[in-house]
């Protein structure tokens, strides 16, 4: 891709996010299916193109049949925002750092969530 960043394919557009919750929330749609979800009702061709962005940057799948297409989240939500996340430190100049920035500006309801997962991953041996 000519003048892509590394962290382009991940990062959404306003439009491409609107698009990405609705196939979230709804389940593979077609075109019209999404327009129909959407809070404005922007042109057909508008969504096809975003949908092919989309594709570009492997978020969606495409499954053709008969006359119809329709489109597919290819990873969960949870799973896109971990990548972004990952996507993040990749570029930070000291990824340890980063780590504990936000792990220290975490709520506490997620950093006892974040002990759970540790102590439950551990098998409860670290003290």
């Amino acid at each position: 891709m000519s003048g892509s960043q590394p962290g382009d394919l991940l990062r959404l557009g306003a439009l491409e996010a609107q698009v990405m919750d609705v196939l979230w929330d709804h389940g593979p749609s077609t075109i019209r299916g999404v327009i129909e979800e959407l809070p404005s009702k922007p042109a057909y061709t508008t969504i096809a193109t975003v949908l092919t962005n989309l594709d570009r940057k492997h978020l969606v799948t495409i499954t053709r049949q008969n006359r119809s297409t329709r489109y597919a989240a290819r990873v969960s939500r949870h799973e896109h925002a971990a990548e972004l996340m990952e996507q993040v430190l990749q570029t930070s100049r000291n990824r340890a750092a980063s780590i504990l920035q936000f792990v220290e500006s975490m709520p506490e309801d997620d950093l006892d969530l974040l002990r759970d997962y540790l102590k439950s991953r551990d098998g409860g041996t670290r003290e």
